[in-house]
């Protein structure tokens, strides 16, 4: 067992830091920015609710963060009272959000300078991932860093993996989210001419999920898509957070994105029909108006 704190318990902090308490066995302290939200997983699993991320990471061996984008990244480890002011020397700071390479490196530095550790793992599985404790992290780190975290990580993943530096994670993730946009863009087309050809798409996508076609999105989401439903996922606001994060990346790193930046204005249709919290899927709503 281990002293563990958790920093943000949004819809995948929440079921996270209760796989770390329950699977894990581990002592957990958790802040939310939301205090009463913090007492609530407290009261349901058995932690400590405190009212700020220092208090959150005082003499904790490992600490978890889980928030929106960089700045809320930035508030609450080295904003007032964030969790570097009480970071332990030799503790590891594991970041599980979305964010760009930058500040993961600006904050392994950071966490380097107080002989503390650092690893970005952003992950991938949505909010069902998060709550049947099946999500896969990508990380970036020094190597002895990640191999003291990952068995605990482990706790709600299936799937954790080095891929090499600080900010190598959140590269990753980037190239995750970049063959998922093209992918659902591709299933919605489909979808879509299919149903104006007029066949019975759950007869197409039962032959065609089984060849090369075939995919996770396909398997788990062409019978909400066809019944056009769109409340089954990784929100479209969302998304777009993340492809600008990978957009930006790319003007960077002078990678060519023609694809993503196409589904990225699409998104950006979607949200101007008023589908912000649909999930990613409803592409085809899109190509259906």
């Amino acid at each position: 067992m281990a002293k563990v704190a958790f920093i943000g318990l949004g819809v995948m902090g929440y079921p996270m830091a209760g796989h770390l308490r329950v699977r894990g066995g581990h002592e957990l302290t958790v802040y939310n920015r939301t205090f009463a939200k913090a007492e609530k997983w407290a009261a349901e699993f058995g932690g400590r609710a405190v009212k700020t991320p220092a208090e959150a990471a005082d003499g904790a061996e490992f600490v978890f963060a889980c928030v929106g984008n960089d700045d809320d990244l930035r508030s609450v480890t080295t904003g007032k009272d964030g969790a570097f002011e009480k970071l332990k020397a030799e503790a590891i700071f594991i970041d599980n959000t979305t964010a760009s390479a930058e500040v993961a490196r600006e904050l392994y530095v950071a966490a380097r300078a107080r002989g503390a550790h650092f690893v970005d793992a952003p992950v991938s599985g949505g909010q069902a991932g998060a709550e049947n404790g099946v999500l896969t992290v990508m990380c970036g780190g020094d190597e002895p860093a990640f191999e003291r975290a990952k068995p605990v990580i482990e706790a709600f993943a299936r799937m954790v993996g080095l891929m090499g530096p600080a900010g190598a994670g959140q590269i990753t993730k980037m190239i995750n989210q970049i063959c998922i946009a093209g992918l659902v863009q591709g299933l919605a087309e489909g979808i879509h001419f299919g149903k104006k050809a007029g066949l019975d798409i759950e007869k197409v996508v039962d032959v065609i999920s089984k060849g090369a076609a075939g995919s996770w999105q396909m398997e788990n989401r062409h019978k909400t898509m066809n019944a056009g439903k769109y409340d089954f996922g990784f929100a479209v606001d969302w998304m777009r957070k993340d492809l600008d994060i990978v957009l930006a990346e790319a003007r960077r790193n002078g990678a060519k994105l023609p694809v993503t930046a196409l589904v990225d204005q699409f998104y950006g249709d979607v949200q101007a029909m008023g589908g912000n919290r649909w999930d990613t899927s409803s592409l085809l709503a899109r190509l259906e108006k």
